[in-house]
């Protein structure tokens, strides 16, 4: 009896570390890059393939000249969003995001890679299916012309994003290849202009006037203000400058619309800084707080590539955060100490243009294999940011910034032929010396919109003279021959 127990004690602990291993520890060991089943599953299962909306392969695979398995980028443009997988450097991108279902070491199948070995096709790779038309893509990084900036589009109804440029880029086909990594990418780690960092998700940057939709956010949701406030001394402070705690704040110069206060629409026409400071002080500091976060600046999203988190003010201090009451007048027209990615800025046009909801961001459609098995990522919505009547409001005031008769120097260059166009320009101060960054946000057609668009291009001068045209250029592009539901 002793030996019997001495063997069944032995047998159990044989299986209870078996099953251990095998099944309740796979997920964490198949996850390790040091696990040599994934170097082997790399060497031998063709990876699963990344292709755009419209179904072309933008990542896939062939025979290198050493019979060596290859992975093939046809689109550089889209290296933004596919990254690279390189047997030398690792993945990066949605190639390491999803890089267990693409290797096929995490299917769709039932059960997933806890089941893998007992099944007979232990290894499917999984196709990705994004949200992006590779073609528009590619137009909006010819745009950009090769200047430090970013562009980022969404479907404001869905989240789904149409284009995620960062520019200068890289090619991700260099990466790959054996022969050429690690040279190229010492290049790139050199380079001034920093073409590996994603400018889209994680370019960090004042965003000056275009910030003035989430004051007006934040002071009509909070009631502090209307469409039709106006203030009294606003004419003569947009002459001589807003006093704020001994600070002098200035307005965008301009010869016109000072002969009376302004409303919402005509301040945001001629992008009056007086009067979204005074907006700003009205709402208060919780209020532009709140409004930041329901809008997500505050955060992250997953959308299988590295993103930082944008901030409204200098974190510690008086009034909720902002340091002073000239803070939080700066922070009202995008100055001060606020931080946004050309991301969170085209998800802010979004929800305005979305009736005030604002829809998570997303950039794979489905994911499938060659066993027809599917998974389709739906849109999933994050919250109601302001009620339609205020988004409303702020729709028309966008659509007076591109439409107005004050309109041409500012965000007039946007406007779509045969549309109803709505937008902001932005001209974000830097420090003495340096270029303002060049900014657009908007959206059309102002209803029903299907495209929502942020732009930025670095130390560029004022919006109207590059991310504006830009911006137009795009959402022209896309109603006349990227949109499926318009074709």
């Amino acid at each position: 009896m002793r030996v019997a127990a001495v063997l069944f004690a032995g047998y159990l602990a044989v299986v209870v570390g078996a099953g251990w291993w095998q099944f309740a520890q796979a997920g964490p060991l198949t996850d390790d890059p040091r696990d040599p089943l994934r170097a082997w599953v790399d060497r031998t299962v063709a990876r699963g393939r990344i292709l755009d909306a419209r179904g072309t392969v933008v990542a896939g695979n062939a025979s290198g000249e050493d019979g060596r398995r290859a992975r093939r980028y046809r689109y550089p443009a889209m290296a933004t969003i596919t990254g690279y997988t390189s047997a030398l450097l690792g993945t990066a991108g949605l190639e390491r995001s999803f890089d267990l279902q693409l290797s096929g070491m995490d299917g769709l199948t039932a059960g997933g890679g806890a089941l893998r070995k007992l099944r007979d096709d232990p290894y499917r790779p999984v196709d990705l299916v994004l949200s992006v038309d590779a073609r528009f893509q590619q137009l909006a990084s010819r745009l950009l012309g090769g200047r430090r900036g970013a562009v980022v589009a969404i479907e404001p109804s869905t989240g789904r994003i149409l284009a995620l440029v960062s520019t200068p880029g890289y090619d991700p086909a260099r990466l790959s290849d054996l022969q050429t990594a690690r040279a190229y990418l010492a290049r790139l780690r050199r380079d001034a202009d920093a073409p590996l960092l994603d400018r889209a998700t994680q370019g960090l940057y004042v965003p000056g006037s275009v910030f003035k939709l989430v004051t007006a956010v934040a002071a009509l949701g909070s009631g502090a203000v209307g469409a039709d406030t106006t203030f009294e001394d606003q004419p003569r402070e947009s002459v001589r400058g807003l006093r704020v705690d001994g600070v002098r704040l200035h307005d965008s110069p301009r010869e016109v619309q000072l002969d009376h206060p302004l409303d919402l629409a005509e301040a945001m026409e001629v992008s009056s800084n007086v009067w979204f400071a005074h907006a700003a002080l009205e709402a208060g500091p919780q209020a532009m707080l709140d409004a930041a976060r329901r809008l997500g600046l505050d955060r992250t999203f997953d959308i299988g590539l590295p993103m930082l988190a944008g901030q409204v003010n200098g974190g510690d201090g008086a009034s909720a955060g902002f340091g002073s009451e000239a803070e939080l007048a700066s922070a009202g027209f995008g100055q001060g100490e606020v931080l946004v990615t050309p991301l969170h800025m085209a998800l802010v046009a979004a929800a305005i243009a979305n009736d005030g909801v604002l829809m998570a961001p997303s950039l794979v459609d489905r994911m499938e294999d060659d066993g027809g098995r599917r998974w389709e990522q739906g849109p999933r919505t994050l919250g109601r940011v302001v009620s339609p009547e205020v988004a409303d409001a702020i729709r028309d005031a966008m659509t007076r910034a591109v439409e107005g008769r004050f309109a041409n120097p500012y965000a007039g260059g946007a406007k779509v032929p045969g549309v109803r166009t709505a937008g902001k320009s932005g001209t974000a101060e830097l420090a003495d010396g340096e270029s303002p960054h060049s900014w657009f946000v908007g959206f059309a057609p102002a209803r029903s919109p299907s495209i929502a668009i942020a732009v930025v291009v670095e130390n560029a001068g004022s919006g109207a003279a590059a991310a504006v045209p830009i911006g137009g250029r795009l959402m022209r592009a896309w109603l006349q021959r990227f949109d499926p539901e318009r074709k």
